[in-house]
């Protein structure tokens, strides 16, 4: 995610949240490296999913509410409707405590899969940036998404 998080858009924290869990949830190799391997630093579904529906709420309501704010228009917002809906269908179905590989054997999950990287393509194109570098880790998400009148 390069120089993300960009400021560019009101709510930039929001969209730099949604941005790692969509790269997360989005990226097959990270699944299996990171998350199934137990790596440090980088969470696991439960995780992911909170940073995509925590502040946005996502889970209750559309994406086209933040149309302007977080999402730069219906394209993007369609698209994460549609990656939210699929990862939490799954997540309802297997528990929100389930271990990854429950999540990663799921019978739908390459079609979360595939949803989460539409949108995480179009998001990070619209951001300039490249959606196939690997993903931050949460404490440089934390880091890049730190208050600019924060101590460093």
């Amino acid at each position: 995610m390069g120089g993300m998080p960009l400021k560019d858009m009101p709510w930039w924290r929001w969209r730099s949240n949604v941005r790692s869990a969509l790269h997360m949830l989005s990226d097959p190799a990270f699944q299996q490296e990171a998350w199934l391997a137990g790596l440090p630093g980088y969470g696991d579904v439960t995780d992911a999913v909170y940073r995509l529906v925590e502040d946005t709420w996502l889970d209750n309501w559309s994406a086209d509410k933040y149309i302007g704010t977080v999402f730069r228009d219906t394209q993007e917002a369609a698209l994460v409707d549609l990656a939210v809906l699929r990862v939490l269908r799954i997540m309802h179905q297997v528990g929100a405590d389930a271990p990854v590989a429950a999540y990663v054997g799921h019978h739908a999950w390459p079609e979360a899969v595939r949803a989460a990287r539409e949108a995480h393509v179009r998001l990070a194109v619209a951001d300039g940036e490249d959606p196939d570098v690997p993903p931050h880790s949460l404490e440089v998400l934390a880091i890049m998404t730190r208050r600019a009148d924060s101590p460093a």
